[in-house]
């Protein structure tokens, strides 16, 4: 257990999936942290100092020593904080919880995210058959309340963008990537998800994000 007086800092914007993925992991352990926010479209000296590889958040920053890259961010609070694992003991099914949290990073948030900013309607078309092909391939996985069961685990935490984000950025476009129909389990565990209340605390104002989504949604398509 990580000692109460050790420094916590986590650099993030309001409105990442990444940064709120790693808010939930701290708030499910109780770990205090001061979050640095960070302006979108700039790079602050404090961001290139402790990630000048990707210049990019979220970066958590335990007593001076810098981990950049949400998924490794998970693992490291897990590690060192051991009250509330996120990630599965048996090696299996830790096996199997970074599969799959690499498998959303990789096919469940770049495509539907194309799929709604794509002014190209071909390549709109493609992304939205990814997005379903990958979002089935989890309905189909989920066995249970959450991926980990009872309780939220490490593939739930990765999986945030799915839950909160799609439907966000989905009904800007008018598509229907995620919906009840199609991904009956997948959508009932979404709103277990954010209704959950340390997530809930975790997710930002849905309407300034709408917003924020929809002027550079209009401007896309305004460009055509």
């Amino acid at each position: 257990m990580a000692a109460s007086q050790e420094e916590v800092k986590l650099l993030g914007i309001v409105g990442s999936p990444f940064v709120c993925r790693v808010e939930i992991a701290l708030k499910l352990k109780g770990i205090e942290y001061k979050f640095l926010e960070q302006q979108l479209g700039t790079k602050s000296e404090l961001l290139l100092k402790y990630n000048p590889v990707h210049k990019k958040v979220p970066v958590f920053v335990h007593n001076e020593k810098p981990i950049a890259e949400s998924l490794v961010i998970l693992e490291y609070i897990d590690e060192t904080w051991k009250n509330n694992p996120i990630m599965p003991s048996e090696p299996y099914q830790k096996a199997m919880a970074r599969f799959w949290s690499k498998f959303i990073d990789d096919k469940c948030v770049t495509a539907p995210w194309k799929a709604v900013f794509t002014v190209d309607e071909k390549e709109r078309e493609k992304n939205v058959e990814e997005s379903y092909e990958a979002l089935q391939f989890l309905e189909n996985e989920l066995k249970g309340k959450f991926f980990g069961g009872e309780e939220i685990n490490f593939v739930d935490i990765a999986a945030v963008f799915i839950a909160f984000w799609i439907p966000l950025v989905q009904e800007i476009a008018g598509l229907e990537l995620f919906t009840s129909e199609k991904f009956p389990k997948l959508y009932e565990w979404s709103q277990e998800l954010i209704n959950h209340p340390v997530v809930k605390e975790c997710l930002p104002p849905r309407d300034p994000l709408f917003a924020f989504f929809k002027a550079r949604y209009d401007s896309l398509i305004a460009s055509k």
